[in-house]
């Protein structure tokens, strides 16, 4: 298996997951990682490069996927925009840069770990997720856990995942607070933050913003 591996905080807990079931799998699974960015590894994906990834949402339209997402309840810290006048994209971004767009809201887009950084020391931002949350009363759905085949396996790595509460070992914490520059508790709170249940609540959301999506693109 080919994974496409985005390495943000908020899949700190599914690679966890997934090393251990991979390690534990009566298969004895093997798996191979390309790493990136949300926008490359979409273009990884639909380039049938990789087998399977969380794919933007805006980019996973038309692409098989299981019940797991990147999902923010309401506000997430890290998907901003900084206002001003001139209006930038985040090239590492997809969803965020179209929700802006839907939004209305002028300015840089920041996503992942640089724009959690960015927001546990400033307030001159708006938090598009909060903003959403607030406006279409439904979380917002950043990525789906996308896949070309193997469709059994998915859906077993999407129940497992959902059944068990990853706990992160406090090496692996301290590592990614040393990578990103942020403490290890700000890491677990921001976590909290993050859904993965693609469920009836957030699927509606997730075709609100189809919706609203084709209005600006």
């Amino acid at each position: 298996m080919i994974f496409g591996k985005i390495q943000y905080l908020n899949l700190l807990p599914f690679h966890i997951f997934m090393k251990s079931y991979i390690k534990n799998s009566a298969a004895k699974m093997s798996m191979e990682y390309k790493r990136g960015v949300p926008s490359k590894i979409n273009k990884e994906f639909h380039a049938r490069r990789v087998d399977a990834a969380f794919i933007s949402s805006i980019s996973a339209q038309k692409s098989k996927h299981v019940g797991l997402g990147i999902i923010a309840k309401k506000a997430v810290q890290s998907v901003i925009v900084i206002p001003s006048k001139r209006s930038k994209s985040d090239f590492e971004s997809a969803s965020s840069n179209v929700l802006a767009k839907i939004l209305n809201i002028k300015g840089e887009v920041l996503i992942g770990d640089k724009a959690l950084k960015y927001s546990l020391v400033q307030s001159d931002y708006i938090d598009l997720a909060k903003l959403w949350s607030t406006k279409y009363k439904s979380p917002f759905v950043f990525a789906l856990l996308c896949y070309h085949k193997d469709k059994k396996l998915y859906k077993n790595i999407e129940k497992e995942f959902l059944k068990h509460r990853v706990k992160i070992p406090q090496y692996i914490l301290q590592k990614a607070a040393k990578k990103t520059g942020i403490s290890a508790k700000d890491i677990l709170k921001y976590l909290q933050l993050i859904s993965y249940d693609l469920n009836p609540k957030t699927q509606k959301g997730l075709k609100k913003f189809y919706k609203e999506a084709k209005k600006v693109i």
